[in-house]
């Protein structure tokens, strides 16, 4: 596989969905405390470099509801307000962006295309859970915007190990940079 060649100042970690809700969730193929891990070290080592750190949450409570979803699995309840905040082990730092999400992808809706563009971001390391589901969709809407990708294998998992594997081998190759997070850090070492 070919080495990273890439400008860690206009380089920016998109961690999706690394909130308190999902901290107790089983997902497959790595477990979530071992992605919240390795997605630490990640912004810790583009940090270092001087990248940008963007954490991305969704607001379970203002969920865009769609006349084809299905109705929300915890009924018409409010959820604490704790359970969209980033996670503490994740690792959120001062100077680091966070951008509530309605959906699943992260660029709909929100402005995390203008607060790339103005921070000079031509590259993406995009990493989180769900891989079917919040990172594929914001891989797809950001190369539609013309942002270049390094999406990290072993920082996301998903609800399904198959459909993880599925993404990484057919369909995120055609779209990104495929590494593994050993690779990503010593690229920015």
């Amino acid at each position: 596989m070919p080495d990273l060649f890439f400008n860690p100042q206009k380089t920016a970690l998109i961690a999706i969905d690394l909130q308190n809700a999902l901290m107790g969730r089983t997902a497959a193929p790595y477990p979530v405390a071992e992605v919240v891990k390795k997605n630490r070290l990640i912004a810790e080592a583009l940090r270092s470099r001087g990248g940008l750190v963007v954490w991305v949450r969704v607001d379970l409570n203002n969920f865009l509801s769609l006349p084809v979803d299905q109705p929300p699995q915890h009924g018409n309840q409010p959820l604490s307000p704790a359970l969209s905040e980033i996670a503490p082990s994740a690792g959120l730092k001062d100077g680091d962006l966070v951008i509530t999400k309605h959906h699943w992808g992260a660029f709909a809706s929100t402005d995390l295309e203008e607060q790339l563009r103005l921070h000079g971001i031509d590259t993406v390391v995009l990493t989180g859970i769900s891989t079917n589901a919040g990172v594929e969709s914001t891989l797809r809407q950001g190369t539609g915007l013309g942002f270049a990708f390094i999406v990290v294998e072993d920082a996301c998992s998903g609800q399904d190990g198959e459909e993880h594997r599925f993404a990484f081998e057919k369909i995120f190759p055609r779209l990104a940079r495929v590494r593994a997070a050993s690779e990503l850090i010593k690229a920015l070492a």
